[in-house]
């Protein structure tokens, strides 16, 4: 039977982790909320927000290089959008304790219209979404079926203008989840959320 330490659902977190979503960077409204709570009340905490690459791949080798030696059962992710589906492979690596903001379900689906010239929403910052990066979608997803659903909070938004919350709600069923009537993809009203969010990872 595959399961983390025990531990790894209670032990203080000592680690966090935010990833940011297709087209945002560590300057997103959200991360920068985080960062900043971070460090008006949690300064003791070791916190990473990297800025990822559009290849998926190498997205993921980035995230695990920004958490070599971070221990497992007292480290936690953030992951928004695309970031999301990001924090799901490494909660599911990991066993560590994640919140999911409308979290991507089919990146490789999605992001199939989207490959060609892109513009990041902080910064203008241009970059080319490639054909290939599908196949690296594909081929990093996490398992359909999550193997730790409690150590999951997922805030999804009926609201949200890009992503189906039903297929976010189904996606992560059995996990703890706060269904939102309204807001955005982009979960303007983040702040209404960010002590639940607090409260869930113990910090």
């Amino acid at each position: 039977m595959n399961t983390a330490p025990p531990a790894a659902a209670t032990a203080p977190v000592t680690h966090l982790l935010y990833l940011h979503g297709f087209r945002s960077s560590p300057r997103s409204t959200k991360a920068r909320r985080i960062a900043a709570w971070v460090n008006e009340h949690r300064a003791d905490l070791v916190w990473a927000c990297p800025q990822l690459p559009p290849s998926p791949r190498e997205a993921l080798d980035r995230i695990f290089a920004s958490t070599e030696g971070w221990p497992h059962e007292r480290m936690a992710v953030i992951g928004s959008s695309l970031g999301g589906f990001y924090a799901t492979i490494v909660a599911e690596r990991t066993g560590c304790r994640a919140v999911l903001l409308n979290p991507a379900v089919d990146p490789a689906r999605d992001l199939a219209a989207h490959i060609g010239e892109q513009t990041t929403w902080h910064g203008e910052e241009r970059f080319f979404f490639r054909d290939a990066y599908i196949d690296e979608l594909l081929a990093i997803a996490p398992p359909a079926r999550l193997r730790w659903p409690d150590r999951y909070f997922v805030v999804i938004a009926q609201g949200d203008e890009l992503l189906s919350w039903r297929e976010m709600s189904s996606r992560y069923a059995g996990c703890r989840m706060r269904l939102i009537e309204g807001s955005d993809h982009a979960l303007s009203d983040f702040d209404v959320y960010l002590a639940e969010i607090v409260a869930f990872l113990g910090l």
